[in-house]
């Protein structure tokens, strides 16, 4: 290694020297003074090679998808990008690097709803950058370029997180992340890559898709193991501005400024056993008190309780929810919501299946708007590569009071 470096040093001061040779002729210190640079050089290009072949490999760190499950690149990169700081140290300059990933996707659509037209479209373009800044701290942030139903492009910072792990008992976040209630919204972000279905569960919509959920949250998190032994127990607890009272002119996520001097809390428990691998079994709750401009404020509870089975190519998800809407000195609404989503890998083919259900009673002051919607959808996905994928899906929507929706949606989702 030590000659090799030496010829490629020579190679590149070999035509300085010669054109100093071709007019005056230099000082042999000269000479002398930019062998010893050289020399310098290799040095240290050889201190700094025997660094990095005897430096130990990085533990992988808690990560939101346990390592049985992350069997597929979607789960492995759900793993990676886990609210725990990333190795990525530029040592040569000093200075924190930078881990960039991207997603999107392209898709069709068409429906026998009135007035909707088939379109092609194109997905959320999603930057996921990660960044370490030192030996317990670091910096995840997603950024995501998506059009609206005018066709206009927005821009949208969906995460940012200033992370701190002292261990794997405790590690806390700061900033805008995905409110830990139930499984699917912090295993599955916004790269539909990630996800074997097209579209994620409408009771996990997004807040601006017409979601009733506070998927979205900007405050303090922190997550960690339990000392449980083989029962594998962890805990999630959250406490952040909440979601605005539900307007289609609100920006639904409270980035900067609270509509109240309340907070919303949120606390997960769950676990991953030793002896079924693959398996988690858990519960969340989360509470909050909203203030609708001109109208009672309105106190919610969210209750989940979610048993995922993802391993040996089989993925069996199934998650309940009941959200309760108390209007002060009125009435008490109840909102129930559950799916089931089945799929088996066969080569580089993944048949689905999921049922999704969600009931939202017509009087209900924030939400009533999303009604009665349940269905069943089926589909299939092919991956094209590792890092590629195409699917093909067909869901039927039943409303109440309003016409059944059918749907075939077509895919190519990526990352890059």
């Amino acid at each position: 290694m030590r000659s090799r470096l030496l010829v490629l040093g020579l190679a590149l001061i070999a035509p300085a020297i010669f054109a100093q040779q071709a007019g005056s002729a230099p000082a042999p210190a000269s000479d002398h003074e930019l062998v010893l640079q050289l020399m310098q050089r290799v040095n240290a290009l050889e201190a700094e090679l025997a660094r990095v072949k005897q430096a130990p490999a990085t533990p992988a760190s808690e990560g939101e998808v346990p390592p049985a499950v992350a069997t597929t690149p979607q789960q492995r990169h759900a793993s990676r990008s886990s609210q725990s700081p990333m190795d990525t140290m530029d040592d040569t300059h000093g200075l924190p690097g930078m881990h960039f990933q991207g997603f999107s996707d392209i898709g069709y659509r068409a429906s026998d709803l009135h007035n909707d037209h088939n379109a092609f479209a194109l997905g959320q373009f999603n930057l996921f950058i990660t960044s370490k800044i030192g030996d317990k701290f670091g910096v995840l942030g997603e950024m995501v370029l998506e059009s609206d139903l005018q066709n206009a492009y927005g821009v949208e910072l969906e995460r940012l997180l200033f992370q701190y792990s002292a261990n794997d008992y405790f590690h806390l976040n700061a900033g805008r992340y995905h409110s830990a209630i139930g499984f699917y919204n912090t295993a599955y972000h916004h790269a539909t890559w990630l996800q074997t279905t097209v579209d994620r569960p409408f009771l996990f919509a997004f807040e601006d898709d017409g979601g009733v959920l506070p998927i979205h949250n900007v405050g303090v998190s922190a997550s960690g193991l339990i000392p449980s032994g083989k029962l594998g127990l962890h805990y999630v607890a959250e406490i952040g501005n909440g979601r605005t009272s539900r307007s289609i002119l609100d920006e639904p996520v409270q980035n900067r400024v609270d509509e109240n001097n309340g907070k919303a809390f949120n606390f997960e428990v769950f676990a991953r056993p030793d002896s079924i691998r693959g398996l988690q079994v858990g519960a969340s709750a989360y509470h909050d008190k909203l203030h609708p401009a001109g109208a009672a404020a309105v106190g919610q509870t969210i209750l989940n309780g979610h048993v995922i089975y993802q391993a040996h190519g089989l993925e069996f998800m199934n998650e309940v929810l009941v959200m309760r809407q108390a209007v002060e000195g009125g009435r008490v609404f109840h909102i129930p919501a559950f799916y089931s989503q089945i799929s088996k890998q066969f080569g580089k083919y993944r048949p689905y299946f999921r049922y999704e259900y969600l009931n939202v009673p017509n009087a209900e002051p924030l939400f009533g708007d999303a009604g009665l919607r349940h269905g069943p959808l089926g589909g299939i996905r092919y991956d094209f590569t590792e890092f590629a994928a195409f699917k093909l899906e067909y869901d039927r929507t039943m409303r109440r009071q309003l016409s059944t929706i059918n749907q075939i949606q077509s895919q190519v989702s990526f990352t890059f």
